[in-house]
C-alpha cells in the first residue's frame, strides 16, 4: 500500500507536466520549442550527426593522409566523413547551421536528403539554401509556423519593400517591386487575397510612393483606402479614363529619360541612364503602383459596342507592364481567375507580371493559369490549400522557385488607419489630380450595433 501511495504522489505531477507541455505544444508552439523542443532536437543533432549523414548518404571516402593519420595514432575503423558542420545557431523557431560539402557533393544532394534530416532530428522541416560555392545552410523549423502567423522582428523592409507574408521556412517574405516589378495574385472569395492586398496597400502608405487604384467592385475593396490614395477608379467607365492618364505619365517620364541622355560628349557615364532610378534625386518622379482588384471585370463586356473600350484598357494595361518598369510605374494584378478564356490580350499581359501568388482556388485550372508557366510542380501545392487556412498562398516568380506563404491578420480598419495617418505623403502628381477620391467622414458609431469581431487568420 505504501509502494501504491508512493507511486500516486510521484505520477501525480509527471502527468500534470506531461498534460501541461502537450498543451503547451498545442497552444503555444513557440514556447514549447524554446523550453523542451530546442534541447532535445540539439541533443539528437549532435549526437547522431556522423550516422545520420552516413545513413542519408552524405559521406564520402576520407583523404589518404588521414587514413594514414587514423592508422597510425588509433586502431579505429577509418569510417567515411561526413560534411564539416559549422556553429548550432539556435532561433524562436528552430535552429541554423552551416555545412561545407564535402569534394564531389553539390547542394541538391544535401536538398534531396532533407525529409530524412527532418524525421532523424525530430523537427517539422528542414530547408536547404546555398551561401556560397561549397556551402549551404540547412533551416530547420521546430513546429509549423504558418499555423499562427507571427512576423519575426527584423523583417528586412525598405524603400519599395513590403514583408507581406511569412514563408513556411520561418523567413518574411517580402514584395520587392525594384526586384519583381509586376505581380498576379489569384485567389477564390475568402480564401486571404484581400489580407494579402491590405498589407500591400498598408506597407506601401509609409513610403514616398503614388497608390493608384481601380477597384471594379465599387470601391468596396480600395475606398478604405482614399486618404493616401492619388487615384481611384470605381468602375470600367473610370477606368478607362484613368489607364490613359497612366500611359501619358508614363511617356512623360520617358521623355525626361530620354531629355537626360541627350547630354554632350563629355559628360560621365554615371550621369547616362534609361530609367528613372538613374536620374538625380531633384529630378527623379515618384514611383506610381497601380492595384487592379478583380482584373477580369475589365475584359468582360456587356455588348458589342463595350468591346473597343475593353480593347483599349487591356492595350494600355499591356502597355505600363511592358514599359512601366522603368518609368517606376508597377503593377499589382488581383483576381479569382485569369486566363485566355477572358479574351484577347489577357495570355500577353499575363506573361508580364512577373511575379505569382496563389491562394486558395476553386479548380486547378486557375493554379495553372498562376503557376503552370513558372512552376509547374508548384500547381499541386496551390490545390492542395484548405479552407481552413485563409491566407495561405504559393509564392512564385519566372526563376522558377516557389514558397508557401501565409499573410498575418490585420483588420480594415488598421489598415485604414496606416493610410489615414500617412495622408501627408501622397505626392503632387498633376496628370491624376481629377480622378482623387474624395475622403469621406468617418460614420458615427451607433450604440445598438452590433459588434462582429472578425476572424483571425489562424487554425
Amino acid at each position: 500500500m505504501t509502494d501504491l501511495t508512493m507511486l500516486l504522489e510521484v505520477g501525480g505531477p509527471l502527468a500534470a507536466l506531461g498534460g501541461g507541455a502537450a498543451y503547451t505544444r498545442a497552444k503555444h508552439p513557440g514556447v514549447y520549442w524554446s523550453t523542451v523542443g530546442l534541447p532535445i532536437s540539439t541533443t539528437r543533432l549532435l549526437s547522431s550527426y556522423g550516422s545520420v549523414m552516413e545513413a542519408c548518404g552524405l559521406t564520402v571516402a576520407p583523404s589518404r593522409l588521414r587514413v594514414l593519420a587514423v592508422k597510425a595514432t588509433t586502431r579505429r575503423e577509418v569510417r567515411p566523413v561526413p560534411p564539416r558542420r559549422g556553429i548550432i545557431r539556435p532561433t524562436s523557431t528552430g535552429l541554423r547551421l552551416r555545412l561545407r560539402l564535402a569534394p564531389g557533393q553539390e547542394p541538391a544532394d544535401v536538398a534531396a536528403s532533407a525529409e530524412r534530416l527532418r524525421h532523424a532530428w525530430g523537427v517539422h522541416a528542414v530547408y536547404v539554401t546555398t551561401v556560397k560555392p561549397g556551402v549551404v545552410e540547412l533551416r530547420l523549423v521546430g513546429f509549423d509556423v504558418l499555423r499562427r502567423v507571427r512576423m519575426p522582428r527584423k523583417t528586412g523592409g525598405g524603400f519599395l519593400k513590403v514583408p507581406v507574408a511569412l514563408r513556411e521556412d520561418a523567413t518574411p517574405f517580402i514584395r520587392d517591386y525594384r526586384t519583381i516589378p509586376h505581380q498576379l495574385t489569384l485567389g477564390a472569395t475568402l480564401s486571404g487575397k484581400s489580407m494579402y492586398l491590405r498589407h500591400l496597400v498598408a506597407g506601401l502608405a509609409r513610403h514616398p510612393v503614388a497608390l493608384v487604384g481601380i477597384d471594379c467592385k465599387r470601391g468596396v475593396e480600395l475606398a478604405p483606402f482614399a486618404s493616401r490614395l492619388s487615384a481611384l477608379a470605381t468602375d470600367s467607365e473610370q477606368a478607362a479614363e484613368l489607364l490613359p492618364a497612366l500611359v501619358k505619365e508614363m511617356e512623360d517620364r520617358y521623355d525626361l529619360i530620354k531629355a537626360r541622355q541627350g547630354i554632350a560628349p563629355g559628360t560621365p557615364d554615371e550621369e547616362i541612364t534609361s530609367d528613372i532610378w538613374g536620374l538625380p534625386d531633384k529630378e527623379r518622379p515618384v514611383p506610381v503602383v497601380l492595384f487592379v482588384d478583380e482584373v477580369a471585370e475589365l475584359f468582360l463586356v456587356a455588348s458589342r459596342k463595350d468591346e473597343e473600350r475593353r480593347d483599349e484598357m487591356v492595350t494600355q494595361l499591356i502597355r505600363l507592364a511592358q514599359l512601366g518598369r522603368a518609368a517606376g510605374i508597377y503593377l499589382e494584378v488581383c483576381g479569382q481567375r485569369f486566363g485566355a478564356e477572358l479574351g484577347k490580350g489577357a495570355t500577353m499581359l499575363r506573361a508580364q507580371l512577373t511575379g505569382r501568388v496563389c491562394h486558395r482556388v476553386n479548380d486547378e485550372a486557375s493554379a495553372k493559369m498562376a503557376l503552370g508557366d513558372i512552376a509547374p510542380e508548384a500547381v499541386s501545392a496551390a490545390c492542395a490549400i484548405a479552407p481552413e487556412r485563409p491566407g495561405l498562398a504559393v509564392a512564385g516568380d519566372t526563376s522558377g522557385g516557389w514558397s508557401r506563404i501565409r499573410t498575418p491578420y490585420l483588420s480594415l480598419a488598421d489598415a485604414a488607419d496606416i493610410c489615414h495617418a500617412s495622408a501627408d505623403l501622397v505626392p503632387d502628381l498633376p496628370a491624376l489630380k481629377p480622378f482623387r477620391p474624395d475622403v469621406p467622414g468617418r460614420p458615427a458609431e451607433s450604440p445598438a450595433a452590433p459588434v462582429v469581431q472578425p476572424r483571425p487568420l489562424t487554425d
